[in-house]
């Protein structure tokens, strides 16, 4: 079916169209009691159009007001049940799948197995929030375009039952006769005494158009993408390194890298002091409560400069800072912070400087750096070349009698080499080295390594070539580049609340013809205060007539 949307005043109106664009003239006959629909002047919308296709039905359930409510609602039942029980990421080195059932008994379990233990995290509440933000953007496009169509074109002279039919109307004669030249003159003092209200006036000879606070049209949707920028920097959290809240263990004297991150952390020194028994309270000293007074990391922060993702090469790093971290004084570097969190006693063995020597001759070859954390592949000590082939942290032997380990923590290192130079095999020889004293003794260190361990061997010559750690400090490390969008989001998100709540868009028609007044008003609220404003300003013009009055009347049929 062809539907003619051409208007008497010969404007061609966009299908969907209900006044027309030009005169403002209902192109729908529904009777004429009612007043006029006055959204977006009658424009045709995309999410009312007739036979929609696919596009057109995944623009329509988006930009349903309906729609968008029920997934605010879902999403704050979802918010509200991940606040039930605390979140997996404000723990720090515990098993969810145990820590949840122990704790909060069956429902704790639930709550786990159900994925709430990581409600912010999740892919769906994810979608939700990208479902909120796509609602926004087309809720907006599919009014803001009509309403921007609507106040670019509007007419000064409109048609006689679009004046009449507004919600505020008044007909009647006009004072000073019905010659054009007193309404003219009749007009012009209208357009004087709106003005003087505030309002932008345009006139065509005895028409008027009057309006004022148009910007506050444009809140709601200012207000929306104050939303859009908020939900899109909520939803940046995801990409890698934009956002970071993490609890890391820093070892006393090892070097972290900061996941996601080209930085690297190294705790240089953790300094730990109690309160004495006299600054201690009474409760404290009967319990003998050994109470912390201070503690803080010494730490330097470095940036990886090359070879930052080959594990075959060591990285080349600089340091960039150097801070002391204490409670509530966190270190700070271009948006990264790292809170002093807590600590554990923790002896670590971190590097070692064995000695390679011929115990025949008692001859030093050299000594060499030997990292728990990141050895190298090759070392060189005198004429005798050292090949990693295995690395244990925790050592210990499998059911099948071979080795393995039993974390990443060095807790009993053991390191595998070959060993190629005088007097050895071509292909080298194997050498196992145990770098504590008493696992070179109950593992019989000079046993397993056979001849080669009775002509060579490899020792800590004094403990200043040990390197322990004594504590672990524990920091809590905030990265949120996407931060700043969401205060300047939720920045233009009050000022589009703003315009919106406390303006009001205002607009006065009026037409004189034979001598006859039409005048309409709309606004978009406070219809009392659009009442009494017209009431005002005919009485300076010579109509006298009560506020009331001006409503227009429902005919009863």
């Amino acid at each position: 079916m062809i539907h003619n949307t051409k208007c008497e005043c010969g404007h061609q109106n966009p299908v969907g169209t209900l006044l027309c664009e030009s005169c403002g003239k209902p192109l729908v006959d529904d009777g004429g009691a009612e007043p006029l629909e006055m959204k977006y002047d009658g424009m045709a919308r995309r999410s009312q159009k007739a036979n929609p296709g696919l596009i057109d039905r995944v623009w329509n359930f988006f930009s349903s007001v309906k729609v968008a409510i029920y997934l605010i609602v879902i999403t704050l039942i979802g918010s509200a049940l991940g606040t039930i029980y605390p979140q997996e990421n404000t723990f720090l080195n515990f098993d969810p799948s145990v820590y949840y059932k122990e704790t909060y008994g069956t429902s704790g379990h639930i709550y786990y197995l159900l994925g709430l233990s990581h409600t912010f995290e999740s892919w769906w509440f994810i979608l939700l929030l990208f479902m909120i933000g796509t609602s926004l953007v087309v809720c907006s496009l599919d009014r803001v375009l009509p309403l921007y169509r609507a106040l670019s074109k509007q007419q000064i002279r409109k048609h006689l039952r679009f004046i009449t039919r507004q919600k505020v109307t008044h007909s009647g004669p006009v004072p000073g006769g019905p010659s054009e030249e007193a309404a003219q003159e009749w007009t012009k003092q209208t357009a004087k005494a709106l003005t003087k209200a505030g309002y932008r006036v345009h006139t065509e000879g005895s028409a008027l158009l009057a309006e004022k606070y148009r910007f506050s049209r444009w809140g709601p949707y200012i207000n929306h993408i104050g939303l859009i920028i908020f939900l899109g920097a909520v939803l940046m959290r995801g990409i890698p390194g934009w956002h970071m809240d993490q609890h890391l263990a820093f070892p006393e004297g090892k070097l972290v890298k900061i996941p996601e991150t080209s930085y690297y952390l190294k705790n240089e020194k953790f300094t730990l002091e109690f309160y004495t028994q006299e600054e201690m309270s009474d409760d404290f000293r009967s319990k003998g409560i050994d109470v912390p007074k201070v503690y803080e990391t010494q730490a330097s922060l470095f940036m990886c400069k090359a070879d930052c993702d080959d594990p075959a090469k060591e990285p080349v790093l600089e340091e960039v800072h150097r801070q002391d971290i204490v409670v509530n004084k966190p270190l700070s570097y271009k948006g990264l912070l790292a809170y002093q969190f807590d600590y554990k006693p923790a002896p670590t063995l971190i590097a070692v400087k064995p000695t390679l020597k011929n115990k025949e001759t008692g001859e030093e070859f050299g000594e060499f750096d030997l990292s728990m954390d990141n050895p190298k592949e090759q070392y060189t000590v005198g004429p005798y070349q050292l090949k990693l082939n295995a690395y244990f942290p925790e050592f210990a032997v499998d059911p099948k009698g071979l080795p393995m380990t039993k974390s990443r923590d060095p807790v009993m290192p053991a390191f595998v080499f070959t060993i190629t130079g005088p007097g050895l095999a071509a292909q080298g020889e194997p050498y196992m080295y145990f770098p504590r004293q008493i696992d070179k003794v109950n593992f019989r260190q000079d046993e397993i390594n056979g001849a080669l361990g009775q002509k060579l061997e490899l020792s800590v010559g004094s403990m200043e070539n040990v390197q322990f750690s004594e504590y672990i400090s524990y920091l809590n490390i905030r990265i949120d580049r996407a931060m700043p969008y969401i205060w300047v989001g939720a920045a233009i998100s009050m000022i589009g609340l703003i315009m919106g709540f406390y303006w009001n868009h205002r607009r006065v028609w009026l037409r004189i013809d034979d001598g006859d007044l039409a005048l309409g008003a709309h606004t978009n609220k406070n219809w009392y205060g659009l009442r009494k404003e017209i009431s005002q300003v005919l009485a300076k013009t010579g109509i006298e007539i009560d506020p009331k009055a001006l409503e227009r009347r429902v005919e009863q049929t």
